[in-house]
């Protein structure tokens, strides 16, 4: 999402985890990025917030901080939703 406006990066986000979920991934990384300077960007604060909205909650389960190798603050793993059998 590094790098894409705020209506860009949800739309993409939305249809990111659509797609894992899918596939039955169970864990995805979503880099955001970190921003600039002392503030969080803008992706960084809001992507936590998206992901706690109905149209995500069908695909997500949680959500935590990437570690330093995979992105730090700058990632998120989330956590993907198995698909439901008949």
């Amino acid at each position: 999402l590094h790098g894409l406006t705020q209506s860009e990066a949800h739309g993409d986000l939305l249809r990111f985890l659509h797609n894992a979920h899918a596939r039955d991934a169970r864990l995805v990384l979503v880099i955001t990025g970190k921003g600039r300077g002392p503030e969080p960007g803008v992706l960084r604060r809001q992507v936590p917030q998206w992901l706690g909205l109905p149209e995500f909650r069908a695909f997500v389960i949680g959500f935590e901080d990437a570690h330093a190798t995979h992105g730090g603050e700058g990632a998120l793993y989330v956590r993907v939703r198995r698909t439901r059998s008949a």
